[in-house]
């Protein structure tokens, strides 16, 4: 399976609304419930109105288009982290999966993963 890096660096933020959020950013995750609104934006993208915000993420996405019927392939890759110690923000769209790691960890994490016979795309 590939994994593809994402450039640039992220944020994982929550925000009072999504009226400031640049939808039309490269990258840009919005979620909302009964009890929050969250964002995941490039840092350098972080509306004003952010309530809270933690810097400092890496990601990569799943290559490709991932069928519903697939069982277990985030599941996957966050045993073969969780086994090295390190911890993912995951986000699922309709096509496929990003999964974000700190920057601290974010190049062990590559390497485990190769290891593990993912192979990884600039």
């Amino acid at each position: 399976m590939e994994l593809k890096k994402l450039s640039g660096d992220f944020a994982v933020c929550q925000v009072e609304d999504f009226s400031l959020v640049d939808l039309d950013a490269e990258y840009c995750f919005i979620g909302k419930t009964d009890q929050e609104r969250s964002l995941v934006c490039a840092t350098d993208r972080v509306p004003p109105n952010t309530i809270r915000r933690d810097d400092g993420w890496k990601g990569f996405r799943i290559q490709g288009v991932l069928d519903f019927s697939l069982v277990g392939v985030l599941a996957k890759i966050a045993a073969t982290l969780t086994d090295c110690g390190v911890s993912i923000f995951a986000v699922s769209t309709y096509n496929t999966d990003y999964i974000f790691i700190k920057e601290k960890n974010y190049q062990t994490a590559l390497d485990v993963l190769v290891r593990s016979g993912y192979s990884i795309a600039d």
